[in-house]
């Protein structure tokens, strides 16, 4: 009898991208040396946020009552499923709106495939998970432009407005402030072990599950006074996001390493290695800013400086507010937000507090 010829393997998305979601991104240390000698946006009263502060999205105030808030994100795909990675891709570039406070208007379509290496049918899947999100967050998607790339690359250009006083920046905390984050942390360990087929299902699962939550808390954090400053923790890790945060304040954070949220698997991944190149420019671009604890090991570093894909908010909010507004974000459906740490004087910089 013949020998069954061995099935094909199957077709990976994954393996078309050399990188995959926020772990893409520059590292901070390159992207601040690119924009150093660009020009500052210059004298326009109306800009309320520009590059000045790597804040999530520009603001241009419109008139009295209305701002309008203008972000665009886009990646590779760090899953195979076409219609997940449409769903996680578009997410997260809402997430920049609700990071500011705002409440998203309509959007625009990024789009840039191999042509001759994805069937159309897996290119309208990334298109169609794009629109579910868009329709969940109650946005059309109205347009957009595509191109012929060598990899596959899909994201947005998101509008968005909101009342003066409900934007939220992530340059505004105070001395003394309370830090909540909103999600937890691992998605980029996740998903190295994703791509060397070590997540388990349950894994899986709970990444997508993380990745397509929308941060609409947002929006309801903009209105509430006692909230300072808000970002999303995306590419540079929470250790990144947080000196941005402390840069744009002249302040310090002091982070617990013990409080952060992390996804199930996490500690145990990084413990094994599934750590993403990502993290290791992270720590090489702003390791001198961050003070860790005598003796951590390198793994839990990594967790620290694991770039997020579609992350939850960080959110410095004044203490005596800050149960009140953990409990508000857990009943809006993140049930795994926590206290993580707080503002205090000092020279821009975290602490990893043990």
């Amino acid at each position: 009898m013949l020998d069954k010829p061995a099935e094909p393997a199957p077709f990976r998305l994954t393996s078309l991208a050399h990188g995959g979601g926020c772990g893409c991104k520059l590292a901070p240390s390159v992207l601040r040396e690119l924009l150093s000698e660009q020009p500052l946006a210059g004298p326009f009263e109306r800009l309320l946020v520009g590059t000045e502060t790597g804040d999530d999205a520009a603001v241009w105030q419109l008139d009295d009552d209305t701002c309008l808030i203008a972000t665009t994100d886009f990646f590779m795909p760090m899953v195979d499923d076409p219609f997940e990675f449409g769903r996680i891709a578009a997410t997260n570039a809402i997430s920049d709106v609700y990071a500011m406070g705002g409440k998203p208007l309509l959007a625009l379509a990024i789009l840039g495939m191999p042509l001759g290496k994805l069937e159309p049918a897996m290119v309208r899947e990334i298109l169609k998970g794009g629109a579910s999100i868009a329709a969940e967050a109650g946005i059309p998607i109205a347009g957009g432009h595509s191109i012929d790339s060598p990899e596959p690359i899909y994201g947005l250009a998101v509008i968005g407005t909101a009342r003066p006083e409900t934007i939220r920046k992530n340059s505004t905390a105070r001395a003394g402030d309370t830090l909540i984050l909103t999600k937890p942390l691992g998605v980029g360990i996740y998903s190295a072990a994703f791509k060397k087929e070590a997540l388990s299902p349950a894994g899986y699962a709970e990444m997508i599950g993380s990745m397509t939550t929308l941060n609409k808390i947002g929006t309801e954090l903009g209105k509430d006074a006692e909230v300072h400053a808000v970002t999303d923790v995306t590419g540079f890790g929470i250790l990144g996001h947080g000196l941005e945060v402390a840069r744009g304040a002249g302040l310090a954070l002091e982070i617990d390493a013990n409080a952060l949220p992390l996804l199930s698997e996490a500690e145990t991944l990084a413990q094994k290695g599934f750590i993403t190149g990502a993290s290791h420019r992270n720590w090489a671009s702003y390791g001198e800013a961050v003070h860790l604890p005598e003796g951590l090991p390198e793994h839990r570093r990594h967790l620290f400086t694991d770039p997020q894909t579609s992350g939850g908010l960080l959110v410095a909010v004044a203490p005596n507010a800050a149960a009140r507004v953990l409990d508000q974000i857990r009943a809006a459906g993140y049930p795994r937000a926590a206290i993580v740490g707080r503002v205090v004087e000092g020279t821009p910089s975290v602490t990893v507090r043990a």
